[in-house]
């Protein structure tokens, strides 16, 4: 595939796109984070107040910034690079590498949580469910205390790198499945979960609002910070799957649509696991005993969704059945969000003149070596988790400032509001970039780096190779930050040069 041909690839179908764009949002965050989260955010009637809190930031973090990915790809035609060089200029290409070293850096990790998921798939495909906390304890452990790790991350590495050589059709292709049979999944262990006897004592607990608990500024930030994670809103993964968008899809209706459908996931995700976890539980534990399950993460956030739930499907009929579609569910949702992760690098490389499948076997070998410390030691896993989480917050500030720096009415009247099937976006969109955006990222990160000093690491706070100090953060986010600015000339004339022409483009 010649160089201009890769630069005009595009989305055969609006139903690629959204089904494509669909999967870098439906992923472990829906699944796995967002029902935890849900219960340690609940109050002790109800969670009812955190899912408040978080459909407000749906509006006034996700698809405002969802919108703005979509307008920026679909401007630049190329990755996280090219479209700051379109918008405002080389000198701001290292902003550019900065927002796609953070989604590549998740990856690494990720690629990690996506072979756990594989595993579990397996092993509950062919092997008899934990009976207690002790066998699954058990399996866990001894999963990683084997190569298993090592080799699932390989597995989905690989998997991942072969869909996206072939290029966006692939990736279209591929989540035309995915993506639907995800769905139909849900659909099924939502129609079960529902019918056991006592689930509606989970839902009465999820969406029962203790509104007290929204005077908590813990319960907005939790709520926002979700929000950023399960929508995928300022990776630059949306951007970079805009870059293949026709320019007379619409924006504004894509957006909204990524938005809502992705919330529905995790919400789906949420009723089945709290209805799974209190009609499995309530007949031998009390409401505070089972939240305090749903509540404890485990090792690495693993503990509801890899330790309890395959005990609970146990002692449910066909349960075994219901595990196993569950973590088929899980391991689509992984899978779907790392292909993305995978093409923001490739795409990057790409820009700059590298052949795609070069480019996709280099990003994956490195992907997965620089995985491996992840795969093997779960304290390295959790940093990472921590330091790169937290650094989307820094992503989400870039894209706003890009366009606060070329104008905000400008850029939506000229980039956004193009199309006549798209909707007419206002002046609403307008003030939640130019303030409330800058505003909630100056509170969280502040949130966040107070959690740190107070709460995660009060004595190591100032150790920069402690897990969850704020200097681990600072460290990582400024050796990373400095490469890019002093490469930055070279990042944007790599990006700027015409590879089929052999000139630059500018």
């Amino acid at each position: 595939m010649s160089q201009k041909n890769q630069n005009q690839e595009s989305f055969s179908t609006r139903w690629g796109l959204i089904v494509s764009v669909l999967g870098i949002a439906i992923g472990t965050g829906n699944i796995w984070r967002f029902p935890r989260i849900a219960a340690q955010a609940g109050g002790p009637d109800g969670a009812g107040a955190f899912l408040v809190a978080w459909v407000v930031f749906l509006f006034i973090w996700s698809i405002p910034l969802i919108i703005a990915e979509y307008a920026l790809g679909r401007n630049g035609r190329k990755g996280t690079i090219g479209s700051f060089i379109a918008l405002v200029g080389d000198k701001f290409a290292w902003m550019g590498t900065f927002v796609g070293f953070v989604a590549t850096a998740i990856m690494f990790y990720y690629a990690v949580v996506t072979g756990w998921c594989i595993y579990y798939f397996v092993i509950s495909a062919t092997q008899p469910l934990p009976a207690n906390v002790h066998q699954a304890t058990v399996i866990w452990q001894g999963f990683q205390g084997s190569a298993w790790p090592v080799i699932c991350l390989a597995v989905a590495t690989i998997f991942g790198g072969i869909i996206v050589a072939k290029g966006i059709s692939s990736i279209e292709k591929v989540n035309k499945v995915l993506i639907p049979v995800l769905a139909l999944i849900l659909i099924i262990s939502l129609i079960k979960a529902l019918t056991l006897s006592n689930s509606t004592k989970g839902l009465q607990y999820l969406f029962t609002p203790d509104w007290s608990m929204l005077s908590k500024p813990r319960i907005w930030l939790e709520a926002l910070t979700q929000n950023a994670w399960d929508t995928g809103a300022g990776w630059g993964l949306i951007l970079t799957y805009a870059a293949y968008m026709k320019k007379k899809e619409a924006v504004t209706i894509s957006a909204f649509q990524t938005g809502i459908g992705n919330n529905l996931v995790s919400l789906t995700a949420a009723i089945i696991i709290f209805s799974t976890v209190f009609g499995t539980l309530s007949t031998t534990m009390s409401d505070p005993q089972i939240l305090q399950i749903m509540k404890t993460s485990g090792p690495a956030s693993t503990g509801l969704t890899f330790m309890w739930l395959p005990q609970l499907f146990l002692k449910m009929p066909a349960g075994r059945i219901f595990a196993t579609l569950f973590f088929l569910a899980l391991t689509f949702a992984a899978f779907s969000s790392l292909i993305s992760m995978i093409e923001l690098a490739t795409k990057i490389l790409v820009d700059m003149g590298v052949k795609r499948i070069k480019a996709t076997v280099t990003i994956c070998s490195v992907g997965f070596l620089l995985g491996l410390p992840s795969a093997l030691d779960l304290s390295f896993f959790e940093n990472q988790d921590f330091v790169w989480g937290i650094g989307l917050m820094i992503s989400g500030a870039l894209i706003a400032f890009i366009i606060i720096k070329y104008n905000v009415f400008t850029f939506r009247t000229d980039l956004i509001n193009t199309s006549p099937k798209d909707w007419t976006l206002g002046r609403w969109w307008d003030i939640i970039i130019k303030y409330i955006v800058p505003i909630e990222v100056v509170v969280l990160l502040t949130w966040w780096i107070y959690q740190s000093a107070a709460v995660f690491a009060p004595h190591t706070w100032f150790n920069p190779f402690d897990t969850y100090s704020v200097a681990t953060c600072f460290m990582q986010w400024g050796i990373a930050a400095v490469i890019f600015i002093l490469f930055n000339k070279k990042l944007a004339d790599l990006t700027n040069f015409d590879w089929s022409a052999k000139s630059f483009t500018k």
